[in-house]
């Protein structure tokens, strides 16, 4: 565990980190993306990464929220970053911002995965490492270029995008 760390990055699955299979057409996970996307950004905060799982948030249960959970909560950093899959992602930012007040959490997804050329993960991946890092404490979202305290924000299945309260 990198002590010196600024951040926690906790990866927990979504579209952000899908692969795509050719033959069959299917999306599926591997590994994460998340290391490549921060040596292709060139990102120079220290950031510690930690894989909790590789899960569609559809199929994310209580369990793995409170997963989710214990991790923030054991974390030495009280700023953090979660990866999480955008169907769900408001249910789990509702269950971290129900126990944690003190430290600062911003959940990012992406609706094309990274292996695609038309993706908006790094761009999500970017916004969420600088707005936690001028936040306050609490939970957010940020999407899209923009940021959403965890209870003022929807995800527009229509638009495809996450829309203010």
């Amino acid at each position: 565990m990198n002590q010196d760390a600024q951040i926690r990055l906790l990866i927990t699955g979504g579209t952000i980190d899908k692969c795509y299979n050719e033959l069959t057409g299917e999306l599926y996970f591997t590994q994460s993306h998340l290391p490549q996307m921060l040596k292709q950004g060139h990102c120079k905060t220290n950031i510690e990464l930690e894989t909790l799982m590789l899960k569609d948030s559809l199929e994310m249960e209580v369990t793995d929220r409170d997963i989710i959970l214990q991790a923030c909560q054991q974390s030495s950093q009280s700023l953090i970053i979660i990866t999480h899959g955008t169907d769900t992602m408001t249910l789990t930012a509702k269950h971290l911002a129900m126990q944690i007040k003190d430290k600062t959490i911003v959940l990012l997804g992406a609706m094309v995965p990274y292996v695609f050329k038309q993706s908006d993960s790094l761009f999500n991946l970017g916004s969420a490492i600088t707005a936690v890092q001028c936040l306050s404490a609490g939970v957010y979202i940020t999407m899209n270029g923009k940021v959403f305290p965890w209870n003022q924000v929807a995800k527009n299945k229509q638009q495809g995008i996450f829309v203010r309260l």
